[in-house]
């Protein structure tokens, strides 16, 4: 990697950002479900910087169990604090203690990148709900009486709320959405909302995220043996449903359904449609916050004609610059390369490069994408 790490310095020459690192990372044996994902999460600024506050913060207590939390953080810190400014690391510690964590990872065969991402968030989530959990009964055995007498209070409050600890993986990437049902008969519309990290998206052919997302977004009739049950009418009635996204994240990511189960088949097949994604994107259908816009900082990728087998790559935007990593090597790539990766047009191409997890950070929350 010594000769494309010089390669892309000389490439960005001055241009290369202050205190940035572009590393790639190591390939254990079919990892670069992992590594693709490790370097889009690397690339999403604000969730960077949290892990590498968490990592300094918690460093001292070296007797902790490592965690993939710990694990995750250990990594990041590693490529942040690097004297040189690219090369290679392996995430050695990181995918053992996966293996170790989740036996879907363990064998060598093909990994879904989008599984992997939400394990590894869901985990996350966890590891820092239960850490604040110890961290509270700690606090409330220590406390001296004086404090313990308003104990009652404020634990009826928490009782009556029964508020979910929303940690900094949430802040980043947690959504609302919300389901409406309305009664055809007596018109109640029942609400459920419900939250996401990610979402999952149908594809069409020649098609684009807005109008995946406006399908996502469509009303369907439930009516005959899928009547819904309405509290109101006490009785199964013909209902519209939507689904719409009440609260927009910070970080949407959005997973397109490349990987459809054939009956005819009788097995999983991928489609390799063409579908555009924007760099910047505006969310119409959300109910709070009016055309929330997002731009595109990472492109997770799958090549390859099916889904059993492939690989791995990434795109990331990093101060304007687009890269491209490939387990071990890093390259600079143009701007408009972003859109080989939509797909293709024909049922039957050479391109097998196609854009599968979409990150977009959103604009105008604290002035600007910090990508």
């Amino acid at each position: 990697m010594g000769a494309a790490g010089s390669k892309l310095e000389k490439a960005l020459g001055d241009q290369f950002p202050e205190g940035e690192r572009y590393f790639g990372l190591e390939n254990f044996g079919n990892t670069c479900y992992c590594n693709s994902v490790l370097q889009a999460l690397y690339f999403c600024v604000p969730f960077r910087e949290q892990l590498l506050d968490y990592y300094a913060n918690n460093k001292s207590s070296g007797d902790a169990e490592d965690n993939l939390l710990t694990c995750l953080a250990d990594l990041f810190t590693q490529i942040s604090s690097q004297k040189k400014k690219t090369g290679v690391i392996a995430p050695k510690r990181f995918v053992q203690r996966l293996k170790k964590q989740n036996e879907l990872f363990r064998s060598y065969m093909h990994q879904d990148a989008h599984e992997f991402l939400n394990f590894l968030l869901n985990e996350l989530v966890d590891i820092l709900e239960k850490e604040a959990q110890t961290a509270k009964n700690d606090a409330e055995t220590s406390s001296p009486p004086e404090k313990i007498a308003n104990g009652p209070k404020n634990a009826l409050a928490n009782g009556v709320h029964k508020e979910p600890l929303v940690t900094w993986v949430h802040k980043n990437f947690q959504g609302i959405l919300t389901n409406e049902t309305r009664c055809l008969r007596c018109e109640t519309v029942t609400a459920r909302d419900e939250t996401f990290f990610d979402l999952s998206l149908d594809i069409e052919q020649n098609s684009s995220i807005t109008s995946c997302l406006k399908n996502f977004s469509s009303t369907e009739t439930l009516n005959a043996e899928d009547k819904f049950f309405c509290d109101k009418c006490c009785s199964l009635q013909e209902a519209q449903k939507r689904m719409k996204i009440k609260k927009a994240p910070q970080i949407l990511v959005i997973h397109l359904k490349r990987f459809k189960y054939i009956e005819q088949l009788g097995r999983n097949k991928k489609l390799s449609y063409r579908v555009v994604f924007p760099l910047e994107l505006k969310l119409i259908n959300s109910v709070e916050d009016a055309d929330a816009e997002y731009s595109l900082f990472a492109v997770v990728v799958h090549v390859g004609s099916g889904p059993n087998h492939g690989h791995y790559v990434s795109l990331v935007k990093s101060h304007n610059h687009w890269l491209f990593f490939d387990d071990e090597n890093v390259e600079m790539i143009d701007e408009s390369a972003v859109q080989t990766f939509f797909g293709s047009a024909q049922e039957y191409s050479s391109n097998t490069d196609h854009g599968y997890i979409l990150f977009y950070e959103r604009l105008g929350m604290n002035g600007s994408s910090k990508s």
